[in-house]
């Protein structure tokens, strides 16, 4: 068991592990946001689609500012600087989570729904609930650390399934938007913008992950 892991195991209760549970639970909040407001937006309820995209934006800056904090802490810490930099290395990951989710919701924003095929709503809502599902697994992955490193390794083998699933609905759904022939040019270039910045979230979900994998076997 890597060094990092056992000092996990010591401090449960310290600040820096603290925040980055709130910083995960946030990431954890706004992916989950992310997929209500694509849902409500393919049901063209603007009232609940604006409600939700504001918790992201909330849910992110929220995360952003806990990064800081705990970033600092560790700089002070008593950690070597090799398992320092694996963790801010695994808390900027996830905070790319947050940040693209806050991304995808901008684009969210620009896009009339009513506009745009059921194929092609369906196939936002498919990769937003994937998204959602990723980063559940991530936060499980990264719970388990310290406690059962094992069970965190099969989480995070189960983050990077669950993206390539992910992956295959981006690629059916770019192959759907490209033969699609009643939208507009700019509804499809932000509907592409949409899927590539879902996907690009649960991406780091698998980025984070591979991280997680890094800190557990690092002798």
């Amino acid at each position: 068991m890597s060094e990092l892991v056992k000092w996990f195991e010591k401090r449960r209760e310290s600040k820096a592990i603290s925040t980055m549970q709130r910083h995960l639970a946030l990431t954890v909040t706004a992916v989950e946001d992310l997929e209500r407001a694509i849902k409500a937006a393919v049901n063209l309820n603007d009232k609940e689609t604006r409600a939700a995209i504001d918790r992201v934006i909330s849910s992110e800056r929220e995360a952003d500012k806990l990064r800081r904090l705990v970033m600092t802490e560790l700089a002070g810490g008593e950690l070597p600087s090799t398992d320092r930099e694996d963790l801010m290395h695994l808390m900027k990951r996830v905070d790319m989570v947050a940040d693209w989710s806050r991304e995808s919701t901008r684009v969210l924003s620009a896009i009339s729904m009513k506009d745009v095929p059921e194929s092609l709503r369906d196939a936002a809502v498919k990769m937003a609930e994937g998204a959602r599902e990723c980063v559940t697994a991530l936060r499980r992955a990264i719970s388990r650390m310290a406690e059962k490193p094992e069970e965190a390794l099969q989480a995070a083998d189960e983050v990077e399934r669950l993206e390539e699933k992910v992956d295959d609905v981006f690629e059916k759904s770019r192959q759907l938007l490209g033969a699609e022939e009643k939208l507009t040019v700019g509804t499809a270039i932000l509907m592409n913008e949409l899927y590539e910045s879902v996907e690009t979230a649960a991406d780091w979900c698998e980025d984070a992950c591979d991280q997680l994998r890094v800190i557990i076997i690092r002798r």
